[in-house]
């Protein structure tokens, strides 16, 4: 395993755990789309049905585990236990126009016309748009918590490293594979508009006009948007348990730094 592929891995992990953390604090699911959560927990599920019938390493197992784990347990929070704070009213995105289209090419382009391979296949394709929703509702909405922008940093951080990890697997081992790299291309686009706000703008609250966001303003105290006196306090609350900056780089730089020195 190359540094990039791990470093990948990391990034994609710390974005699940940043997500769920901000979830379990604030208890609350405003801003996360449910419906990205709901496609993200069926790519892992159709990706990992190896788990069955084939065994890599400890290492690959665990992680395919943690993920199938993490991407419920997000289901479960946001259409169960946080069900009060779900924002579906803004979380409209027609997920059959993603999932039928990505189902029919996995039929049509794959390595092996098998069950496993073509259900493989499927959440690689479905993985490269599952964020969609949720660029879709943060467009509709016009802001973002702090919180969601990291996350989806961490997801599109993940997926870039991924792409080099392609690249160096091709010059040194001879490996590539046109399915996954074009799926992830296709991904890695998808997030450059949102990096680029992320990078210029971070957290300060400026607006900036996006490709294929709409101006929008990332927050961190919902107090601020209250559309009344009462509900500024009872915002001011809910802001109270939410992470500040300097506890999100705390732990991210925590969680790489322990998974460094377990992993090399």
């Amino acid at each position: 395993m190359n540094i990039f592929r791990l470093t990948g891995d990391l990034s994609h992990l710390a974005a699940i755990v940043i997500l769920l953390l901000k979830i379990w604090k604030t208890r609350s699911c405003a801003g996360i789309s449910g419906k990205s959560q709901l496609l993200f927990a069926l790519v892992f599920t159709t990706r990992y049905l190896d788990l069955f019938t084939s065994f890599i390493s400890l290492y690959n197992t665990s992680m395919k585990l943690i993920y199938i784990a993490c991407s419920y347990a997000t289901v479960y929070l946001i259409y169960m236990k946080f069900k009060a704070t779900y924002d579906g009213n803004h979380d409209t995105f027609r997920v059959e126009f993603l999932v039928v289209p990505v189902g029919g090419l996995s039929f049509l382009v794959n390595h092996d016309f098998s069950p496993l391979e073509i259900l493989w296949t499927f959440s690689i394709y479905l993985e490269s748009v599952a964020i969609l929703p949720q660029l879709f509702m943060i467009s509709k909405t016009g802001e973002a918590e702090t919180i969601t922008t990291h996350y989806l940093f961490f997801l599109g951080l993940y997926r870039a490293l991924y792409l080099v990890n392609w690249i160096w697997r091709f010059y040194f081992e001879g490996f590539f594979d046109l399915i996954a790299v074009v799926a992830g291309v296709v991904q890695t686009i998808l997030y450059c508009d949102f990096f680029y706000l992320y990078i210029t703008k971070g957290t300060s609250g400026c607006l900036l006009p996006a490709l294929f966001l709409q101006p929008c303003v990332f927050r961190s105290s919902p107090a601020q948007h209250a559309p009344n006196l009462a509900l500024a306090h009872k915002a001011k609350l809910v802001s109270g348990k939410h992470f500040n900056d300097c506890q999100i780089k705390f732990w991210v730089f925590s969680f790489f730094l322990c998974s460094f020195i377990v992993f090399l």
